[in-house]
């Protein structure tokens, strides 16, 4: 068993068991964003977080210590993602990008917005014309230094 492996256990169960992310978010106390994130091999669980993250999925003991390890982060196997609404992303960055980086630039200095110390929240956001998506992502921001 790999990491990969029970990254599509969970996903299988949490099909065939008509699971939800927050369902589980509850269950550990984090956010559904983070857990979801860590679902798809992407964060690393505490051992007892881990615990929970098997009980919840039913998966073998064998998913326990690779649901602790860091993993390699980044999830995309594409140069150009071709799932559409993920390739919305890449869109937006690839529209907006540049726009993010002067509004950044001009408001904070030279530097970076973490992905490391990071939150994101989702939310469904009703609207008459048709029900938005709203993602808020806060990371902070690190200055590159002089030496």
């Amino acid at each position: 068993m790999d990491r990969h492996e029970v990254t599509q256990l969970i996903l299988q169960n949490k099909v065939n068991k008509n699971l939800t992310w927050k369902g589980l978010a509850n269950q550990l106390g984090l956010s559904k964003e983070w857990v979801t994130a860590g679902c798809l091999g992407q964060m690393t669980f505490t051992p007892s977080q881990a615990q929970i993250v098997v009980d919840y999925f039913e998966l073998p003991t064998a998913a326990l210590v690779w649901l602790t390890q860091v993993p390699y982060k980044g999830s995309l196997p594409e140069a150009v993602p071709t799932d559409p609404l993920i390739y919305r992303f890449y869109e937006l960055v690839q529209v907006y990008g540049t726009t993010f980086k002067e509004l950044i630039h001009e408001e904070f200095g030279d530097g970076i917005m973490s992905a490391i110390d990071f939150k994101m929240d989702l939310e469904r956001e009703k609207n008459e014309a048709g029900d938005r998506v709203h993602i808020t992502l806060s990371g902070k921001f690190l200055p590159y230094k002089t030496y």
